[in-house]
């Protein structure tokens, strides 16, 4: 990681959100010789900048992915992109589409240009099981995403710049999780909201994500997708075990009601990380899978010869990956996941 990011100039799309700023953060420990955050919002790059405390090394830059000249100018001379911004809940998505279009998917397509424009090295881009087999406009605007990144191998001619995508399950303490509005509910003596007790889901935790980030960047040679194999558990017991932590911290606590309210619009009961097609082009390590370009043409680079240069990685078995037939994390280590996660608050707060 040292000789990847060492004074290397980097830009980070949706740099104050939970996994973009997470980035940031850690990549200041290699060394960059800049860092340029790029995102909507003053406040939280206001507040970023706060915690961060890193003087001229941060740059923040007020700018929407959907603006292409901005977003040219802010990744003039930059080496790495890491490309974290995207509308994301699911809810909001599904009442606004055509804004979803324009962000996940027009805004990529600003990216791809921008990075071939200024000539940059690497572009990662951050997507979601949602965009697996998806079922919802956000799933469907991140799968379209990933699709026309990918597919910039066919026309990017000479052109040096590589990309690939990274895919998450649920990201424990980010804004797109459930998990803090557990915590909220449980606070203000509110029902806790259960869609449906049986409905399952990957979770991960957040240095995971940045590590699978991180590891991706260094791996890559273009045009691949990587998936983290990640713990998976049911809504009812994700609830369980944070009633449980509450009332253990907060003895106070004598009773939170669970309501279950049904599935939302666009939800499904179990989600996908890797499709039975998607595994038939894909390479497996012991902690992910790495699906490869269907590129018949290029065995040599991307076949059996060069296994090792994906950390030994095997061939794929033919298999869907998904949280319904995965072992279920038990309940005790979905606690001790929680509790290692330094962003939850698990106090009572009147």
């Amino acid at each position: 990681m040292n000789n990847e990011f060492k004074d290397k100039r980097i830009l980070v799309t949706g740099g104050t959100g939970s996994i973009g700023s997470a980035i940031v953060k850690e990549l200041l420990k290699y060394e960059p010789r800049q860092i340029r955050i790029y995102s909507r919002d003053e406040t939280k790059q206001f507040e970023l900048a706060h915690r961060l405390n890193a003087g001229l090394k941060v740059s923040f830059l007020i700018g929407d992915i959907r603006d292409k000249e901005r977003l040219n100018m802010a990744m003039e001379n930059i080496d790495i992109v890491f490309h974290a911004a995207a509308l994301k809940h699911v809810s909001a998505c599904e009442k606004n589409p055509f804004e979803a279009v324009k962000t996940n998917v027009y805004g990529t397509q600003n990216i791809i240009d921008c990075a071939f424009a200024n000539q940059v090295d690497k572009v990662i881009g951050i997507s979601t099981d949602k965009a697996t087999d998806p079922s919802n406009v956000m799933g469907c605007t991140k799968l379209l995403a990933e699709k026309i990144m990918l597919a910039s191998f066919f026309y990017k001619g000479d052109k040096k710049t590589k990309f690939c995508f990274v895919r998450f399950g649920n990201v424990i303490g980010s804004r797109g999780s459930v998990i803090p509005l557990f915590i909220k509910q449980a606070n203000s003596g509110e029902p806790i909201t259960v869609t449906n007790p049986d409905m399952t889901r990957f979770f991960m935790s957040i240095p995971q994500a940045v590590n699978l980030v991180f590891k991706a960047a260094s791996l890559m040679k273009d045009g691949e997708i990587f998936v983290l194999k990640m713990p998976v558990t049911t809504i009812k017991n994700l609830a369980k075990a944070i009633l449980e932590i509450m009332r253990e911290k907060n003895p106070e606590i004598k009773k939170m009601p669970v309501k279950i309210i049904g599935k939302k619009n666009g939800e499904r009961m179990h989600e996908k990380l890797l499709t039975l097609e998607e595994s038939e082009t894909a390479l497996e390590t012991d902690e992910m899978f790495i699906i490869l370009p269907n590129l018949k043409f290029n065995v040599d680079e991307y076949g059996d010869l060069k296994l090792n240069s994906y950390l030994k990685a095997k061939k794929c078995s033919c298999r869907e990956y998904n949280s319904k037939s995965q072992k279920k994390m038990p309940l005790s280590e979905l606690k001790e996941m929680l509790l290692d996660n330094g962003d939850l608050d698990f106090s009572l707060h009147k």
